[in-house]
């Protein structure tokens, strides 16, 4: 179970985790069990990885003028919280899933976390001779102290002044592809700078902007050679979209700034599990399930942002700090001209 799931957090960041467990018992307990589980296992880690892939889209409040340049590259990494780690799965929400031990709802590991002791439960299912039967699995457990408690995320950007008061933006990873991975990431921003529109505008120590930004991330996985189930083109498809909104303010200094915000970010990440599984139910009989389920998750949250810029010629170093249900530091190693 965690390798199908957990591979979408792969495809939307750089990690290369490696998973251990199969789906095929809890697809048994049937569709709608595997799909919420699915649900709420993933969402904590889409949700971060959304918030951690719109850092550091702006280091500065003063837009470039007209054919001003900046090519940057920008590490970013969510922290994960306590709460991340964990949900609560109510046996009473599902239809053929019980605790082996403890009562009918408990928290258990996410993507982010781990179960420390392990968990059982208990799946029902109906064979076509023997008729309901029942048997144990393990919850898989999350990626836990292997993350760091970092989600982190990475891309190129670039920034150019196209006329007065505005800057286009724009950032992508360059496509991945492997055997079984394929990734995909791009996104684009527009920034206006407020502060000409200020009276005596040259006085103030402050620049003033606002700024849209759009990200777009889709990533394939093939597991039909590792998924340990018989079937037929067995793939995860992630499609990922998110919008920022930004208010910016930052000091004019020549060499040492600092700048900050309030933001809003909105976003939403769709994926598929598809492909046929052929699902062993009892010892003699077997189900064909195609493209099993469609699990998503959504983030619509405020951000605050802090950060400090030093410049040196046409070379830039910047940091940030982004206060918000994943709370969010980011570097950028910056070249340019303005």
């Amino acid at each position: 179970m965690k390798r199908v799931i957990f591979v979408v957090a792969i495809c939307l960041s750089v990690s290369s985790l490696k998973a251990q467990n199969d789906i095929d018992v809890l697809l048994a307990a049937g569709v709608d069990d595997a799909q919420r589980f699915a649900n709420d296992y993933l969402a904590p880690g889409t949700n971060g990885l959304m918030h951690s892939m719109n850092a550091n889209w702006f280091n500065s409040a003063k837009v470039k003028p007209l054919g001003g340049f900046e090519i940057s590259v920008i590490v970013n990494a969510s922290q994960i919280k306590d709460e991340h780690k964990m949900f609560n799965l109510n046996t009473a929400d599902y239809n053929n899933v019980q605790f082996v031990s403890g009562p009918s709802a408990q928290d258990v590991a996410s993507v982010l976390g781990e179960n420390d002791p392990t968990i059982f439960v208990e799946i029902e299912y109906d064979d076509p001779i023997f008729g309901s039967q029942t048997t144990q699995i393990e919850l898989p457990q999350g990626i836990g102290e292997e993350s760091a408690n970092l989600l982190p995320t990475a891309s190129i950007q670039g920034a150019i002044g196209i006329s007065s008061g505005l800057e286009l933006k724009a950032r992508f990873v360059p496509k991945i592809e492997n055997d079984d991975v394929s990734l995909n990431m791009y996104g684009a921003g527009l920034q206006m700078e407020f502060t000409d529109w200020l009276p005596a505008s040259k006085l103030w120590p402050v620049a003033i902007s606002g700024l849209v930004a759009y990200n777009h991330v889709d990533g394939s996985y093939d597991i039909t050679d590792s998924s340990g189930i018989e079937g037929e083109n067995q793939r995860l498809e992630t499609d990922t979209n998110t919008w920022l909104f930004q208010l910016i303010a930052s000091t004019k200094l020549p060499v040492i700034n600092f700048y900050g915000g309030l933001g809003y970010i909105k976003g939403k990440s769709d994926t598929d599990l598809l492909g046929t599984y052929r699902v062993t139910n009892g010892p003699l009989t077997s189900e064909n399930i195609v493209d099993p389920f469609s699990v998503s998750s959504e983030v619509a949250d405020v951000r605050g942002t802090l950060g400090t810029r030093l410049k040196l010629g046409f070379f830039r170093l910047n940091a940030e700090y982004h206060v918000s249900k994943y709370d969010t530091f980011s570097v950028g190693i910056n070249f340019g001209f303005r």
